[in-house]
């Protein structure tokens, strides 16, 4: 009897502990402000937990959003109106925030393209029409993208396990039963 209600209370615990978990927290508001014969001016509820932020989930795209699925293979156009390239790759911070839009010029089908680098702002939106997609256009052309430096993904350094390679100059070792 007494290990079925301890097993009853410990279950209740649990699930007790999994529903407080899945509630939202209601952020916390910053006291009012003293009372003064000023006028009073109205301003948003301020947030002072910092985890809200950290855990705040996005329901919808706004139109002014890009999505980096639509991004990535975009066509960029030069600036008299020919393909440069597409983009391959987008460069985030560890904050999140695209530090630049990695394009491939040059090339046939992707073999001996070059990477090039360019910020976001050196890009402006050509909205897809009907039969098109949505492209990117830079101000520059085809031959100074070309010239640009190559941009060149960091690369971890390989880690060393502190055993040596096996050596080569050495003698394959016999089994004793063949000597």
């Amino acid at each position: 009897m007494l290990k079925k209600l301890m097993i009853t209370t410990a279950s209740l615990a649990l699930l007790t502990s999994a529903a407080i978990a899945q509630t939202p927290e209601q952020p916390k508001q910053s006291p009012p402000a003293a009372t003064t014969d000023q006028p009073k001016q109205s301003s948003p509820a301020v947030t002072t937990d910092k985890s809200a932020d950290k855990n705040q989930v996005i329901t919808e795209q706004k139109p002014d959003q890009l999505l980096a699925s639509k991004v990535k293979g975009s066509n960029v156009m030069g600036s008299n109106d020919e393909k440069i390239g597409d983009v391959s790759d987008i460069l985030f911070d560890k904050d999140g925030k695209i530090l630049a839009y990695v394009v491939g010029v040059g090339g046939f089908l992707g073999i001996g393209a070059k990477d090039v680098a360019m910020s976001p702002q050196s890009f402006q939106i050509v909205p897809a029409s009907e039969r098109e997609n949505m492209k990117l256009k830079i101000s520059m052309t085809k031959d100074e993208l070309k010239n640009a430096a190559e941009f060149k993904p960091y690369k971890e350094p390989t880690s060393t396990t502190g055993q040596s390679p096996p050596s080569r100059d050495r003698a394959p070792m016999t089994p004793p039963s063949q000597r």
